[in-house]
């Protein structure tokens, strides 16, 4: 009796090499490359900047790992550089200054000290004493103790006397002592200044600037000419005084720097176009105000107003300028002229064939049309012009 046993399945032929499990219901699983070589923490890592970084994969799913970008190793960081010293910020304040009369007083006591001491020994010129009607002791002669004593009164008088000053309005003093800042002095009237410092006077009235015309270009690149009127005063005189070499130069040339980079940001003219433009005068005169004051502010010039009073066209572009603009003002004109008689054609069109005086034919209505069109247009007398005229 022949029995056949079928062989499991699975199994491979008999032919082939036949696969003997070393432990019964052994199954094999195919393990990933990567997964050789992670370590207890995760999977390996390289070194920054030798290859693809290993993101992370997710437990006990047999998932590859996400591949991440280039870990590439941080710049190395540059040391900020040093900033240079600054000097003391200059701020104005009030200088040493007292009343005149202290003065005047100290002045006119030292002098009569120095007659008393002069008359005591017999010291007074005959001219002097000839001019007063009186007779003077006689001489005794000078020691060196009243030879002090009349020096220190002749320095005495000079400080006194030397130091006195009249303040005026809308002027100030700005004092210096062997090259620093003493302080400023807005004083007016009589008063006493150390005869030892420096003054140097500066105007603090509301003063207005005007300019001679400027070359500047628009933000075409046409070439303008501009005058602009500046409202400004000294604000803090140490600044205008010692922060700049001449407060006024300094003023003149920032000026022309803010028009020309004000001006650069719109065009002279819209032609037609609904954009801004260099006319709207007060827009331009608030950002040029705005833009001056930021750049004076440093030297203590304080800015009110700064507005262009004239914008014309330099003159090489001048005449093609002014008939560009005129053509755009006639393509104006005839656009509103133009809308007008189609207003007009239409509505006696509507009326007409409301009342029934027309037939709603295509061929009549058109016909129609044209010859109203032509009539309105014509009739006008700058719509005759502007039809006779070329375009």
């Amino acid at each position: 009796m022949n029995t056949t046993m079928s062989e499991p399945e699975g199994t491979v032929p008999s032919d082939s090499p036949r696969h003997t499990p070393v432990i019964a219901a052994e199954t094999t699983t195919e393990i990933p490359v990567h997964l050789l070589f992670r370590d207890d923490n995760g999977p390996l890592a390289l070194p920054p900047g030798l290859g693809p970084a290993v993101v992370s994969r997710r437990q006990g799913t047999g998932e590859q790992p996400k591949i991440g970008p280039s870990a590439e190793p941080p710049p190395p960081a540059v040391p900020p550089r040093a900033a240079p010293p600054e000097d003391q910020p200059l701020v104005e304040r009030p200088g040493p200054v007292l009343p005149g009369w202290t003065g005047l007083v100290a002045g006119t006591c030292s002098l009569a000290g120095i007659g008393a001491v002069l008359w005591g020994t017999g010291a007074v010129p005959d001219v002097v004493a000839a001019l007063f009607g009186v007779t003077p002791p006689p001489y005794r002669g000078i020691g060196i103790g009243l030879w002090c004593l009349l020096a220190l009164g002749v320095l005495l008088v000079l400080f006194g006397l030397g130091g006195l000053g009249r303040g005026t309005v809308g002027h100030a003093w700005v004092l210096t002592l062997c090259g620093d800042y003493r302080g400023s002095v807005r004083r007016t009237g009589l008063m006493w200044v150390s005869p030892l410092v420096l003054r140097r006077r500066v105007d603090v009235r509301l003063r207005h600037w005007r300019s001679e015309p400027m070359p500047v270009h628009d933000a075409e690149g046409t070439a303008l000419r501009v005058v602009v009127l500046v409202v400004w005063r000294v604000k803090d005189t140490a600044q205008a005084v010692l922060g700049v070499e001449d407060h006024e130069a300094y003023l003149g040339q920032q000026v022309e720097a803010a028009t020309a980079r004000v001006l650069s940001q719109l065009p002279a003219d819209a032609f037609g176009e609904e954009v801004p433009t260099l006319r709207d005068a007060e827009k331009v005169g608030a950002t040029l105000t705005k833009a001056l004051a930021a750049e004076c502010a440093p030297v203590g010039i304080e800015i009110f107003t700064a507005q262009p009073t004239a914008l014309d066209y330099a003159p090489e572009v001048a005449d093609a300028m002014r008939r560009r603009r005129i053509a755009a003002i006639d393509a104006r004109h005839r656009d509103s002229v133009l809308t007008a008689v189609v207003d007009a054609v239409d509505d006696t069109v509507n009326r007409l064939t409301g009342r029934g005086l027309i037939e709603p034919d295509d061929y009549e209505r058109k016909a129609l049309v044209k010859d109203l069109t032509v009539a309105f247009y014509t009739g006008r007398p700058d719509g005759a012009e502007a039809w006779n005229t070329p375009s």
